[in-house]
């Protein structure tokens, strides 16, 4: 009786819109006025103390493990408890510190290895063939495919610099190696890319020579933090900070800005909250280990510690919440292939990473941000107006 006033408690209040819940005991109630579109079945009861220490944590897991069952939309399930100033997932009664991660070199690399590790087949199944793992851009609202706008995402990170030829670029977390292989091959740079993901690394090392690119690029399979007194004109670095940890962002903000020439510029694209930092302990166990979505303050603060100026910021929200969705569609259509070979629990998992991510940015819970930095005082070399942005190729 005890847990079933807790959950009414936990529930009443969550959502904007109407919903059904049927508990453990088959007994079934509508929270809100209406028909309710959503329906949250519990096969099991949840321990109370769980869900208090960690609800993300344990309802996710729950889900997983089929002890939930959700009919409905996911994303719109979340995005209402986001909305909801009185729901389990932003009352203070619920709230918890999470512990620290650790983020040392060693930690890192396996942490980026058991995500992007998992098999570039994985990958190939959901992502668009540029095999781009992040936000797009879309240019049209209506027209353009995944495709299309990861290119478009691409080449409006690259026109931002102003890149000139026969210069070079870092690619900082440089993924399958879409950005820095269309620097090379359109805006005629020399190019630099690093990842600590080997299945990453071959890859773009295969494209390197399948494309006669040898003399423009390279990759390496090495730590941000551990590359040597080089300097580049451009530095780019796209989904990386997430991965880095609240107390190395002054570090890393620190080496953007070493790995720069005099009046180099750099363009930094990350998901940031605009309320303030923070973990999410199912996603850090089970999607991101050791990930920290820093806040916007914090990111400007590390920014300036490292003395570059920010020349540009652009919020790109909208754009990752139609990107996930989509992503979200091709994963269920390749699911019968991957539960095959991965199995119901990690598709239940992927699929539930995806819809609340994209409900993340439906309600503005995370953004996604596109610093334009230099380095210098002046910005000189940079145009006056912003015109110059939206060339693209």
């Amino acid at each position: 009786m005890l847990e079933k006033t807790f959950y009414k408690m936990m529930l009443s209040k969550s959502f904007p819109f109407p919903v059904k819940v049927t508990y453990w005991d088959g007994k079934s109630e509508v929270y809100g006025n209406g028909t309710p579109e959503i329906e949250i079945v519990f096969n099991e009861k949840i321990p109370m103390g769980d869900i208090t220490r960690n609800a993300s944590l344990a309802l996710g897991e729950a889900y997983m493990d089929k002890k939930i069952e959700i009919h409905g939309s996911i994303q719109k399930l979340i995005d209402g408890v986001y909305e909801s100033a009185d729901s389990f997932m932003r009352s203070s009664k619920f709230r918890k510190f999470l512990p620290k991660t650790k983020h040392t070199e060693k930690q890192s690399e396996e942490d980026v290895q058991s995500h992007y590790d998992i098999g570039n087949d994985f990958y190939e199944q959901w992502l668009d063939p540029t095999l781009t793992y992040s936000c797009a851009y879309f240019t049209d609202d209506n027209k353009d495919d995944l495709e299309q706008a990861q290119i478009a995402k691409v080449h409006h990170i690259l026109n931002k610099l102003h890149p000139q030829k026969g210069k070079t670029l870092l690619d900082i977390g440089c993924g399958w190696g879409t950005l820095m292989l269309t620097a090379a091959k359109e805006y005629g740079l020399k190019v630099t890319g690093i990842t600590l993901s080997e299945e990453q690394y071959k890859l773009v090392q295969k494209k390197i020579y399948a494309e006669n690119l040898q003399d423009v690029a390279e990759v390496k399979l090495e730590d941000y933090r551990e590359l040597d007194d080089q300097q580049w004109d451009y530095v780019t670095s796209v989904g990386m900070f997430e991965h880095v940890g609240s107390e190395n962002l002054g570090e890393y903000f620190n080496d953007v800005a070493k790995y720069l020439k005099n009046d180099g510029v750099a363009l930094i694209h990350g998901i940031t909250r605009q309320q303030g930092g923070a973990t999410n302990a199912w996603i850090n166990k089970y999607i991101f280990p050791g990930g920290y979505i820093p806040g916007l303050v914090e990111i400007i603060s590390r920014i300036e510690e490292a003395h570059l100026q920010i020349s540009d910021v652009e919020m790109l929200r909208r754009h990752y919440q139609r990107t996930l969705e989509i992503w979200d569609k091709n994963f269920n259509n390749a699911r019968p292939e991957i539960e095959k070979k991965m199995g119901e629990r990690f598709c239940r998992m992927w699929d539930m990473y995806l819809q609340a991510c994209a409900a993340s940015f439906e309600s503005g819970n995370i953004d996604v941000v596109q610093y334009l930095l230099t380095k210098g005082l002046s910005g000189k070399n940079l145009p006056m107006t912003r015109d110059y942005m939206l060339n693209n190729k």
